[in-house]
């Protein structure tokens, strides 16, 4: 869920998506929620709760290496983020907070229950439990998760936000949302017949649209408290949490909200007192202060960094405090063929055969602590997965340096050419891939200057932005991306569709622009049989890979340092780091 996003294909017919558990495995015990001694051992967390215990009271400290993209519900769109919000914000449905397979399905939130389709799939109905409040005593009826809907759609005023309530509902033509719509009747796509009934109508029938309502965006916003673009500096709380301070761009610190009703609530166990969040703190000065046990949790999840890695895994009793689970996320890099001369195929062809794979490997941390060497966009844990291979790498995957020069030759720069590649500032390890890119396309001319750029804004102002893309000649965009669901529409669509393409930023698709990709995605989403949609995404797979517009790096994993302080510690299968809903303080 390392997710940026627009708009969805429009035309859906009846489909079931379903999830299928993260490669880092499951339990069903029955005891699996206090099963676990706190003896601390490699993955002690991974799929059972560590050092259970029911205690209240205490803070959780976490910290940011870089900027929070931001808290308002309706436009977050990072996965840790997605993890964090559920302390201060309920939307309609969410993830289970359990470890094992169960954590990676869907139960009721803001909503009595799952939603209710009718109308062949294409109308979907959710009841809103009675009795839930704002943080200031008022409330929360489904004319706000309306509302929350609808703001969520205004992509100039929030940019990064997920898109697929606009590629679903059956809006109004040119409908922008409520502060440039204003006005506009939008039952077509959304109506409330009363307090606690929201109803869904799509322009098709969806299957899967509960994991749309599991969405942040349905987090209910009271509009006389919206202040569009502002209101991520102060959240109107739903959940058991409030701000008490929130300094942008600095720290921010939630309290207890005394208006939070717990017998609402099946899915909250709210045991600390408060959270206290630093951003911008420095991702090696993180990883000391989580092993000295200054600091509890490293809330962006992404693992350990390089300089520490070592020292980690090498020591037995500091390796004991670490979780290593597997994603269904890829860190890659975007060929933009936008950029000249990367607008020729064979130039990004050269690029594809000589990177070094095991380099790139080595710089998010190695097999342990980075992932596995991937050859495609699709992860191996996604149904319908198959390898695909096209460009050679020589036996130890560092490149294939003849035939580099021979695309390079085929493209028309046969002495290389100079390009720029970006990363995110504040991540070590995407400056070490940079870095790792840099070295092994030199050996074939290809000269790349790096550009670091930061987290808060990399894809709204910057390596998202198309325009910045093209006039500032980033022809390389380090990138990453986790599975909104784990299926080949949860994880492809987002990345490869040139339809979420967005010329004023915050596109998560910098590179994929093959009109052919497109129709083939509408065609695997229409697609009823399971098997015969599962190949498909195999296919489209291939598809993005023969233009040679992503080399796909790794299929992540990370290790995670476990607090030492904390209690109720877990990984989540939904989320792939620590669970951070149901931690304590010990």
């Amino acid at each position: 869920m390392i997710r940026k996003s627009r708009a969805l294909v429009a035309g859906t017919a009846a489909l079931a998506l379903t999830l299928s558990a993260a490669a880092c495995g499951g339990s069903d015990d029955s005891d699996s929620n206090n099963s676990s001694s706190a003896k601390p051992e490699f993955n002690a967390a991974l799929t059972k709760v560590f050092n259970p215990s029911d205690k209240k009271g205490g803070t959780i400290r976490m910290a940011n290496s870089g900027d929070w993209d931001t808290l308002d519900p309706g436009e977050t769109y990072y996965g840790y983020s997605w993890n964090f919000l559920r302390l201060y914000g309920r939307g309609l449905l969410m993830f289970k907070p359990t470890p094992g397979a169960e954590g990676n399905t869907l139960t009721p939130d803001l909503a009595e229950g799952m939603g209710v389709p009718s109308d062949g799939g294409k109308t979907w109905t959710y009841k809103i439990r009675q009795g839930i409040k704002y943080e200031d005593g008022s409330p929360v009826t489904a004319k706000d998760v309306k509302y929350a809907v609808l703001r969520s759609i205004d992509k100039e005023t929030f940019p990064n936000g997920p898109a697929y309530f606009e590629g679903f509902l059956n809006l109004p033509e040119g409908y922008k949302g409520p502060y440039k719509s204003k006005g506009v009747n939008t039952d077509s796509a959304i109506t409330t017949p009363d307090d606690n009934t929201i109803v869904f109508h799509l322009k098709a029938a969806f299957g899967g649209f509960d994991y749309v309502a599991a969405l942040p965006q349905t987090v209910p916003v009271p509009e006389a408290k919206d202040t569009g673009a502002k209101y991520k500096e102060h959240v109107v709380s739903t959940g058991p949490y409030k701000f008490e301070t929130n300094n942008l761009g600095k720290d921010f610190k939630l309290v207890r909200n005394d208006q939070w009703d717990p017998a609402t609530d099946p899915n909250r166990k709210a045991l600390p007192d408060a959270y206290e969040v630093q951003l911008n703190v420095n991702a090696d000065d993180i990883d000391n202060r989580l092993l000295s046990g200054d600091l509890d949790v490293d809330v962006v999840g992404t693992g350990v960094q390089p300089a520490a890695l070592g020292r980690v895994v090498g020591d037995p009793t500091l390796k004991a405090q670490t979780d290593n689970p597997a994603l269904a996320r890829l860190w890659y890099t975007s060929i933009n063929p936008t950029v000249a001369p990367l607008d020729k195929i064979d130039c990004r062809k050269a690029i594809e055969y000589a990177a070094d794979r095991t380099g790139y490997q080595t710089a998010y941390g190695g097999p342990l602590a980075g992932g596995d060497i991937a050859t495609s966009v699709l992860p191996p844990m996604i149904p319908g997965y198959q390898k695909v291979d096209l460009y050679s790498a020589g036996a130890d995957n560092t490149g294939d340096v003849a035939k580099a020069k021979e695309a390079l030759t085929a493209c028309g720069q046969p002495n290389g050419f100079e390009t720029n590649i970006s990363y995110r500032a504040e991540r070590p390890k995407e400056k070490a891939a940079a870095e790792s890119l840099q070295q092994a396309l030199a050996r074939v001319g290809i000269k790349l200057t790096l550009k670091p750029f930061p987290q808060g804004d990399y894809f709204s102002q910057y390596a998202g932005n198309p325009p910045y893309v093209k006039n500032n000649k980033l022809g390389l965009v380090v990138n990453g991306w986790g599975a909104d669901w784990n299926d080949g529409f949860g994880f492809l669509s987002q990345i490869v569709d040139s339809r979420v393409i967005r010329e004023t930023g915050g596109s998560s698709n910098t590179s994929v622009r093959i009109p052919e990709v497109d129709q083939m995605l509408d065609a695997a989403v229409a697609e009823t049989d399971n098997a015969k949609r599962e190949a498909m995404w195999t296919q489209i797979d291939k598809r993005v890979m023969e233009e040679a517009v992503i080399f796909p790096g790794i299929v992540a994993k990370s290790l995670i340092i476990r607090p030492k302080t904390l209690s109720n510690v877990f990984v989540s299968e939904a989320y792939n780091m620590y669970d951070y809903l149901s931690l304590g303080v010990a």
